[in-house]
């Protein structure tokens, strides 16, 4: 008859280990203000968190947080790498930031939402996604 395999079915939510290892890393400054950038493309979401200067205090992605392959694009990847984000700007003191989003991926407003739900205010959203002016030289066209 052979052995019964089970299958280790996870969904699609994060490993608790590694949202535990995202939270332990924690800047020893102490800041008010900071800015919230967010580069959302179609296979992950990256969100750094700096302050006023530019100055990178903490940074994290959707591969970070545990979630792999097409998973890593998802909205709900992206909010729950905005609330870790939120949760470690609580704790060294930032209470308003200013976010600027970059790409047309699909946790652009899922990644703000999930930061501003850990009680830090969003003062102002800026898009800065780049958008080309004239493109590529188009091809030749054909010799039928």
């Amino acid at each position: 008859m052979g052995k019964k395999r089970i299958a280790n079915k996870k969904g699609s939510s994060m490993d608790a280990s590694l949202k535990a290892r995202a939270l332990s890393k924690l800047s020893k400054r102490k800041i008010t203000q900071g800015i919230l950038y967010i580069e959302s493309t179609y296979n992950n979401t990256r969100v750094s968190l700096t302050d006023s200067q530019g100055n990178v205090v903490m940074t994290s992605s959707s591969g970070a947080v545990g979630f792999k392959g097409a998973k890593k694009g998802t909205p709900f990847a992206a909010a729950k790498v905005g609330e870790i984000i939120g949760e470690k700007a609580k704790m060294i003191g930032v209470s308003e930031a200013s976010v600027i989003v970059k790409g047309a991926g699909a946790g652009r407003e899922s990644a703000i939402r999930g930061f501003n739900s850990k009680g830090v205010d969003v003062t102002t959203i800026e898009d800065r996604t780049p958008v080309p002016h004239n493109g590529p030289r188009p091809p030749r066209p054909r010799k039928v």
